[in-house]
């Protein structure tokens, strides 16, 4: 499994678009082959801060995003709305389960 954690910094006038194309990611994302799981939400210490949480079962499924026609509507759009430099990591995943509370 392989698990993004991106981290976009928004100006805080682009704000509102900024959310509207990261509903429409989430939503589009979603339905693609290969995602575990897809979301997105903003800081609640910086509220101008969104994060997406990704989830793919392999290599192939993530190539599959990056190659999509939602992705590259959010890639060309993101420069305009950013207030500074994007932070993404990538986890290489061998094993995942639930934690009892």
């Amino acid at each position: 499994m392989i698990v993004l954690h991106a981290v976009f910094p928004i100006d805080p006038a682009e704000l509102d678009e900024a959310l509207d194309l990261a509903e429409m990611m989430v939503a589009e994302s979603n339905q693609e082959p290969g995602v575990i799981n897809y979301r997105a939400a903003t800081d609640i210490g910086a509220g101008n801060l969104l994060r997406f949480f990704e989830q793919y079962e392999d290599a192939a499924a993530l190539e599959t995003h990056v190659e999509s026609d939602h992705f590259a509507a959010f890639e060309a759009a993101l420069p305009d709305l950013l207030a500074g430099d994007p932070d993404i990591t990538r986890f290489d995943v061998d094993s995942a389960s639930e934690m009892e509370l």
